[in-house]
């Protein structure tokens, strides 16, 4: 596994090279930006968000090693998980209204605190203490997915009035650098936990000086600001009757729950698959970071204008795939004919499958739902996501480790099946709509190139 993980790495790394050189080259024949004041606003927020990106990755790689270096059974470390999902759940439902109401730079602030703790907790044996952690890394995660985008949007169109069609230039780089953090993580965190044989914890307190660097420069370069005030019971019941009232959405959201509760239990069993076999986790990290990468580059090259691709297929594909990387999975976990390297294959697929899926989807969800239903019906997606996901933990807590971990593959297989039975029935609601699919070339460079 040594050997395959970095082959895979640096085949997958490569590739990624390869790509994005290729993409470079296309947009030096476009229009670029110009206007310095747009790009000092720019590198004052990726300054801070970047920072808190590489906190959040360097964390990603030893969770689930850490908990086992504790000697906690494979069960207890499910209901670590099953708290932090849970936690997830509550926060993610009103982590908007808090951060409108707190400030979103004080919220910056905050997350950067609360992530610290949860860091520092790491450093102890005791299993309420690390559940403790677990919950406040869903608050910081909640913060993280929310008060960072929402600063930005509010000083780049209130405060700076730059046009808002140059909004989507900003997160598309930011997109791209998250890609190359993840990647980078991972191998800091291997340097770290492996190869200077500091353990799996060093990765967590490498992750304390880039919060703290967080919060420092949030409070030092950025204003603050607020959101309107909005009852959460009013964003819900508003989010439902749009979630009820639109087929299209009814079954997008669907797809997310099915898909994505695959791959937070895919998150969760990747390590004791596959660390039996001592790979460099750090590097197999990055290596699935890598194949995202991959997945996402592929996803720009299929929706250009040489290919013509829509969101709609891709999104078919990305599912398909999915099921066939577990369905690969149920035959190289089963006990007593485990085969690591097939497994680590399937892993990668699944990854790649996120980079095409991720974005599909992303678009798809920002033609159906109207902008003022986002935040509610985004809040009703997660419910059953996270619920899914706590109850395949739950199954793997109460099953023997080896035949539980194969039925879990076997269980999310058909998890996916259902989810492409739901692509099928988008596909007939949606095949005449002209308004999900990509629009043409011409038109995204006129809204994406920000001069002065």
């Amino acid at each position: 596994m040594l050997f395959t993980a970095y082959v895979a790495f640096a085949v997958l790394l490569a590739i990624c090279m390869g790509l994005e050189f290729s993409a470079c080259r296309a947009k030096l024949t476009g229009s670029a930006c110009t206007n310095p004041a747009f790009l000092q606003f720019q590198l004052d927020y990726y300054q801070v968000y970047f920072l808190a990106l590489v906190a959040d990755w360097l964390q990603g790689p030893y969770l689930y090693k850490l908990y086992q270096h504790y000697h906690f059974l494979e069960g207890q470390i499910a209901i670590i998980y099953v708290c932090g999902f849970a936690s997830s759940v509550l926060f993610g439902l009103v982590s908007t209204s808090l951060v409108d109401w707190l400030g979103r730079k004080k919220s910056c602030i905050l997350f950067s605190l609360t992530y610290s703790v949860c860091c520092l907790t790491k450093l102890s044996w005791d299993y309420f203490v690390l559940v403790v952690g677990r919950i406040l890394g869903g608050l910081s995660t909640a913060l993280l997915f929310s008060a960072f985008e929402a600063w930005y949007v509010h000083e780049h169109v209130e405060r700076h009035d730059f046009p808002a069609e140059w909004i989507p230039a900003t997160f598309s780089r930011a997109a791209f650098w998250n890609n190359v953090i993840a990647i980078g993580a991972g191998v800091t965190a291997n340097f770290f936990a492996e190869w200077l044989g500091l353990g799996p914890v060093a990765p967590f307190m490498v992750s304390i000086p880039f919060l703290m660097l967080t919060g420092i420069f949030a409070m030092k370069n950025w204003d603050e600001n607020y959101g309107k005030k909005r009852a959460l019971s009013r964003t819900c019941v508003d989010g439902l009757k749009c979630l009820l009232s639109d087929r299209r959405v009814l079954l997008l959201g669907t797809i997310q729950a099915l898909f994505e509760s695959v791959i937070y239990i895919f998150i969760f069993l990747w390590t004791p698959v596959l660390d039996p076999y001592n790979p460099p986790l750090g590097i197999v990290f990055s290596s699935f970071m890598a194949a995202s990468m991959v997945g996402s580059s592929l996803y720009r090259i299929a929706t250009s204008k040489r290919y013509h691709l829509q969101p709609m297929h891709i999104l078919s594909l990305s599912v398909l795939m999915v099921f066939f990387s577990l369905f690969m999975l149920t035959f190289s976990t089963n006990p007593g004919q485990e085969n690591p390297s097939e497994s680590f294959l399937a892993f990668l697929l699944i990854e790649l499958s996120c980079g095409l899926y991720f974005p599909a989807m992303g678009f798809l969800r920002r033609k159906v739902i109207p902008e003022k239903d986002q935040v509610g019906v985004m809040n009703w997606f997660r419910i059953p996501l996270n619920l899914l996901a706590c109850l395949g933990m739950l199954i793997l807590h109460d099953s023997d480790y080896k035949t539980g971990t194969r039925n879990m593959f076997t269980i999310c297989s058909v998890m996916m099946v259902m989810a492409l039975l739901a692509v099928v029935s988008l596909f007939t609601v949606v095949r005449n709509n002209a308004e999900l699919r990509v629009p043409s070339p011409q038109g995204q460079n006129e809204l994406s190139s920000p001069e002065l």
